[in-house]
């Protein structure tokens, strides 16, 4: 789903429409506030900002998203005016994937979209997730431990892939039924909790690396522990 920012209502029909007819799922937003509420449900392959819009303006949406562990993967081409070589400079500095010059052509919006998503996939890919001699790898969906290969279900894979992405970082067990159930359950956080067992058992010497955070949930340390402290 590309998500496109615009408060001119023919430029953001044009977008969408274009992008909707050329394979891609597409939906508009007229200004940061329902673009912001929209993101605490669902979260988009990639965002088209405009950099002024009304109430936050586009560079101000664009430091709140990298701001976000759960947002700053999400790749963000900005749409400035012709000639505001400052607000192109500012967006790339900012951590904008790509941006484009009002007026600009449909064609060039799909292509400039086709190439960040490529471009954003590749790094994704490419990345091996690691922790001493344990290793997720994005491109095979894989994961080894000192080099043999472990089976995880689908949720113990993506919660690991969580913990390797952003190691020291606590996670409260509703924020990893957000991430990783992309739901919540009303305080029913037990899930978290078998999951978490089960996949440090898996992990052998190095499900201790997962540490549970008193008061709080979970965090995966660079380094192992003594798995007795659980």
């Amino acid at each position: 789903m590309i998500w496109c920012v615009e408060d001119d209502a023919s430029i953001r029909d044009i977008e969408v429409y274009a992008l909707n007819s050329t394979g891609f799922e597409a939906r508009g937003f007229e200004d940061g506030d329902s673009f912001w509420q929209a993101l605490q449900a669902e979260k988009p392959e990639l965002v088209v900002l405009d950099v002024m819009l009304p109430g936050k303006d586009g560079v101000t949406l664009l430091k709140m998203l990298k701001a976000s562990q759960e947002l700053c993967r999400i790749p963000v081409i900005m749409a400035t005016a012709k000639g505001t070589e400052y607000d192109k400079i500012q967006s790339l500095d900012l951590g904008a994937d790509d941006y484009l010059v009002k007026p600009f052509g449909v064609m060039e919006l799909v292509s400039r979209v086709k190439a960040v998503l490529r471009r954003c996939s590749r790094a994704k890919q490419n990345d091996l997730l690691q922790v001493e001699g344990l290793v997720l790898n994005p491109q095979e969906h894989t994961v080894a431990v000192d080099g043999q290969r472990v089976s995880l279900t689908y949720k113990e894979y993506e919660l690991l892939q969580l913990f390797l992405s952003q190691p020291g970082i606590a996670f409260t067990r509703e924020q990893l039924l957000a991430s990783v159930w992309n739901t919540e359950y009303l305080g029913e956080t037990r899930t978290v909790d078998m999951h978490i067992r089960t996949l440090r058992q898996k992990l052998g010497k190095y499900g201790s690396c997962i540490e549970t955070v008193r008061n709080v949930g979970y965090r995966l340390e660079s380094k192992q522990r003594d798995s007795s402290s659980h």
